[in-house]
């Protein structure tokens, strides 16, 4: 070997290695703070660095002032008004400047309403899905409680004045050239994003976020004595641990908000946290499904995925790295039109893909 080759492949190496260096956060940048008692492992460690980053990601926009009632309901003032026929006029027009602040501030109007028509119109496809947006923000005020408490979500919570929020995902097949030749059609040997990186299942939100008949699927353990076929098996709890680390990185916490180290299985020796995490995931099953698929037909080409399906949710797209999204705040308390206190048949999908059941409890983690 020549002495150029020797000396290019030591560079490569040095400048390989302190690029992996400068991606490190120095061991000493991080908190502990106990989460269960005391032995039981169950420690949060935050790193600063992204605390710091979350609280810059979860700022609150500045909020339209307090309007005085019209006295008129906004489908008596406006035609063509399908969701919020009974808010007051005055309010009406508080939230649509709202809606262009959180969604297309820089687009303004004109990104739901074509310029030079009447503004009744439904003449462009962004109208129709903002419409059908305010319909699922109001089913999570109202029917999911279970996880979003009295807190509740605004449309900020998820576009922070983007028209298409930061983190929405599409169904992924992973790249064929990746697998390699004992990879096998699984979705696995290949750097995945949603997991941070790890070879994990590039995509664990189709076969778990998807659709409301998904079931208990989740899990790493199995069911059976002697577990047959691919489903209960590694392969499964890889799946499983591939979403388990986008909702840790969603979050910005670790294992131990939700589980006990000694027993991650253990309903009863988790913390409170695991049920609200549960009743999320069947929150966003419901939200993809009902309110999100359905609009196959209303997106354009360009705004659908490499498969064809529509931009979906996942935990990140809310939460954006706090264990709160917008770090607790509640922005819903002083937009009253958006808290309907159960959705009415007009106000849901015009095709909904299947009715809603009732919602299952989580099984109950004991106390502290």
């Amino acid at each position: 070997m020549s002495f150029g080759v020797r000396f290019g492949a030591l560079v490569a190496v040095i400048v390989g290695a302190f690029v992996i260096y400068a991606s490190l956060e120095r061991p000493g940048a991080t908190r502990a703070v106990q989460e269960g008692y005391r032995g039981t492992g169950q420690d949060l460690i935050y790193h600063t660095t992204a605390l710091t980053d979350a609280a810059a990601k979860n700022q609150l926009p500045e909020e339209q002032a307090p309007v005085d009632p019209v006295g008129q309901k906004a489908s008596e003032v406006y035609k063509n008004v399908q969701v919020l026929k009974d808010v007051d006029v005055g309010e009406f027009n508080r939230l649509m400047a709202s809606l262009t602040a959180w969604v297309a501030p820089q687009q303004g109007c004109a990104y739901c309403h074509a310029e030079g028509q009447d503004f009744s119109a439904d003449a462009l496809y962004t109208k129709k899905v903002a419409r059908r947006m305010l319909q699922m923000t109001q089913r999570i005020n109202a029917d999911w409680k279970t996880h979003v408490a009295q807190t509740g979500v605004t449309c900020y919570t998820c576009h922070r004045g983007q028209p298409v929020p930061s983190y929405v995902w599409f169904q992924n097949d992973g790249n064929e050239s990746a697998r390699g030749p004992m990879g096998g059609h699984t979705g696995k040997n290949q750097p995945s994003y949603a997991a941070g990186l790890a070879a994990l299942p590039v995509d664990p939100f189709t076969p778990f976020l998807e659709n409301k008949g998904n079931g208990d699927n989740i899990r790493v353990i199995s069911t059976e004595a002697l577990p047959s076929g691919d489903r209960r098996s590694i392969k499964q709890a890889e799946w499983t641990y591939s979403l388990m680390i986008h909702m840790s990185e969603s979050l910005g916490v670790n294992c131990t908000y939700c589980h006990n180290t000694r027993a991650f299985s253990s309903w009863e020796q988790s913390s409170p946290a695991r049920a609200t995490a549960w009743y999320g995931i069947r929150m966003v099953r419901d939200l993809n499904e009902t309110y999100l698929q359905s609009l196959q037909g209303t997106f354009p080409p360009n705004r659908l995925g490499v498969m064809g399906d529509v931009a979906k949710i996942n935990c990140q797209t809310c939460h954006q790295g706090a264990f709160k999204p917008l770090l607790g705040a509640s922005m819903v308390k002083t937009y009253p039109e958006l808290q309907a206190t159960q959705v009415s048949a007009d106000n849901a999908p015009a095709t909904p893909a299947a009715p809603v059941a009732p919602m299952p409890e989580a099984p109950a983690p004991a106390a502290k």
